[in-house]
């Protein structure tokens, strides 16, 4: 019987929508995904994920981004300049929202200058095990979800 591969590194939006959703590691390389068709991107359907990487320049016209119910993830870097139609500024887009929640293991969660710099919604909820959060770099300009408020919400508080 032949081994799925595990990992997936990914060059286009074909290669994209054809990996296996018991994929472990997801690779999406620089400028991929970029069509404007694409308008949300649901990762619900990856169960098994534990890394997701996303490079540079990529899923510009994503509105929404769904990291929800993931169980064993528990490494997300994005790249700069990706989920966002506004490379070098920022902007609002009401219909913008990213969602990191329900994910357990999850212990890192790091994204490069300019990327979410029009996003609108940043909800990170659930995730109990998050240890680091890097939002662009130190000292430069970054515009990382530059208009939207950012809450962390656990189950755990909500019971105080």
């Amino acid at each position: 019987m032949p081994k799925t591969n595990l990992n997936a590194n990914t060059h286009s939006w074909d290669e994209f929508m054809s990996i296996d959703s018991s994929v472990e590691v997801l690779i999406v390389d620089n400028n991929v995904c970029n069509d404007k068709c694409l308008t949300e991107l649901d990762l619900s359907l990856f169960t098994s994920m534990k890394v997701l990487e996303v490079g540079d320049y990529s899923f510009s016209f994503v509105n929404e981004v769904k990291l929800i119910g993931l169980n064993q993830l528990e490494r997300v870097v994005i790249g700069q300049k990706s989920f966002t139609k506004y490379k070098n500024d920022a902007a609002y887009d009401l219909k913008r929202h990213f969602y990191l929640k329900n994910c357990e293991r999850v212990k890192e969660l790091k994204m490069g200058c300019y990327s979410f710099s029009d996003y609108f919604v940043c909800e990170i909820e659930n995730v109990p095990s998050l240890e680091v959060i890097e939002m662009g770099e130190l000292n430069e300009k970054s515009f990382n979800f530059l208009y939207a408020s950012l809450e962390l919400k656990s189950d755990c508080e909500r019971m105080k």
